[in-house]
């Protein structure tokens, strides 16, 4: 079992930065893909980045290429998500999330998810 916390949301203004954090517990996170998915209100939940198991290889939301970072630490046991240049359309719940089933943009392929952590750019 693993579960996922993340931290490191807030407001912050148009332009601004944020990094989301997320740890994990568990042994079976060296095993995971690891990501951050978010959800706007009234909408559903797309991929922002997710981040293969050694770190070597990632993948971006066109929405994100170019400002967001993803990263992992994995002797802590942490993803982060670095995001510069933030938008009004970057508000969103930020879940971080981790699974066996590869770099896939597809939510349900990821067994675990955490609680999420608020995000929202205002002009």
């Amino acid at each position: 079992q693993v579960h996922l916390s993340e931290s490191g949301g807030g407001w912050v203004q148009v332009g601004g930065s944020l990094r989301l954090s997320c740890a994990a517990s568990g042994r079976a996170y060296s095993d995971f893909t690891m990501g951050w998915f978010r959800q706007a209100p009234g909408k559903e939940r797309k991929l922002v980045a997710v981040i293969s198991v050694s770190g070597k290889s990632t993948v971006y939301a066109d929405s994100a290429k170019g400002r967001f970072t993803i990263s992992r630490d994995n002797a802590k046991n942490t993803v982060y998500l670095q995001m510069n240049g933030l938008k009004p359309e970057d508000t969103a719940v930020y879940y971080c999330v981790g699974g066996r089933g590869g770099l896939t943009p597809i939510a349900q392929n990821y067994d675990y998810w955490g609680q999420g952590t608020q995000v929202t750019v205002s002009s």
